[in-house]
């Protein structure tokens, strides 16, 4: 089922399942999983898209193995906070991987995370070629902690 607020996708959780974080690009997936405790984000790895039915087996395996519990998509929303053709595209990938799977489908925006992965990476002295190769999974890190920090305090506030 897909949440569209945090507060509900809380509540479907699984106890004690880890959760996966998406950072959806046009030609690659990052992936990002969560400790079974929900308070950190390990970047995985990055999915090279081809089309819908590979991507989504790619992923499914992915989130199987590692027996996740929950899955949040980073929503690309414009920096004035409206939502444009990448969000209905992102929008429609979960509509899609909802047929898919009975896991639990959140979003959260995912503004600015590529930027912050991009100066992690150079703050960590990362050569250019390692970037590019890490850039999406380590975003989809960033992602999935802003999603973790936000379950964190709907727990300690008796929210959740």
């Amino acid at each position: 089922m897909i949440h569209e607020s945090i507060e509900d996708f809380a509540a479907a959780l699984p106890p004690m399942r880890a959760i996966a974080g998406l950072d959806l690009g046009e030609k690659t997936i990052g992936v990002a999983v969560s400790d079974g405790f929900l308070s950190v984000a390990t970047p995985l790895e990055t999915i090279r898209r081809k089309k819908f039915g590979v991507d989504a087996s790619a992923l499914l395996a992915i989130l199987e193995k590692r027996s996740i519990g929950g899955i949040v998509l980073g929503l690309p929303r414009n920096m004035d906070g409206t939502e444009g053709p990448r969000c209905q595209k992102t929008r429609a990938f979960a509509r899609n991987l909802r047929g898919l799977t009975d896991l639990p489908i959140t979003f959260w925006d995912e503004r600015l995370s590529t930027v912050a992965a991009e100066r992690a990476l150079l703050e960590a002295d990362t050569t250019r070629k390692r970037r590019s190769e890490v850039i999406d999974h380590v975003a989809a890190g960033y992602i999935l902690q802003g999603a973790l920090d936000r379950l964190a305090h709907l727990k300690r506030s008796g929210s959740a």
